[in-house]
């Protein structure tokens, strides 16, 4: 079990390419007071990605990750990564593949969540491949991230029946309620084994 003295915060830091609706959850969960975790780094490979605003709102710190430098780049997001003593990485709707070389200073340490039922549908457009294969049931999966795209240990999973009146947008809107409330448990259960 993390100790948590005063308000000693596991820091962690959220990798986001758009909209940010989970970093927007896990911020709300963060200023909870039994919150076990603070979110000390924004990270984005995309400049204009509209999670952004939330660096801005709550005065947190933010970088961009430019991948026509990419081994520039990460380096200086490892950099700041270590001087903001990030424990944690999540990423939450983050659209690019982290390399090899990153993933390995972070061993064990990157948490990614997923709209799928993993193993099945990894990878994108899984709302529509779900349908398209009239599947009963899909949802959202919380993994740890390793060399291999969408296949790392699992950590929780939430299922989600998919209904005849479905469509990729209404069961996309269910399953992302899911992983909002899904992405926080996963959280405090991989602090307890950091």
């Amino acid at each position: 079990m993390v100790k948590l003295i005063g308000d000693k915060k596991i820091k962690i830091a959220v990798f986001i390419s758009g909209k940010g609706s989970n970093l927007e959850n896990l911020l709300r969960h963060s200023f909870k007071k039994k919150s076990q975790f603070k979110i000390k780094l924004i990270i984005s490979n995309n400049p204009s990605a509209e999670g952004l605003k939330f660096a801005k709102k709550y005065k947190i710190n933010k970088k961009i990750i430019n991948y026509n430098k990419i081994k520039e780049s990460e380096k200086n997001i490892l950099d700041k990564l270590n001087k903001c003593q990030i424990k944690l990485i999540c990423l939450a709707g983050y659209m690019k593949i982290l390399s090899d070389n990153f993933i390995k200073k972070f061993n064990g340490k990157i948490i990614n969540i997923h709209p799928s039922l993993l193993p099945k549908y990894k990878g994108l457009n899984t709302h529509q491949r779900v349908i398209e294969n009239r599947e009963n049931f899909s949802g959202c999966t919380v993994h740890y991230v390793n060399k291999k795209l969408d296949s790392g240990k699992i950590i929780l999973q939430k299922k989600v029946k998919i209904l005849t009146t479905d469509t990729i947008d209404k069961l996309k809107k269910r399953i992302l309620k899911q992983e909002h409330l899904l992405y926080p448990k996963a959280i405090k259960k991989v602090l307890t084994n950091l």
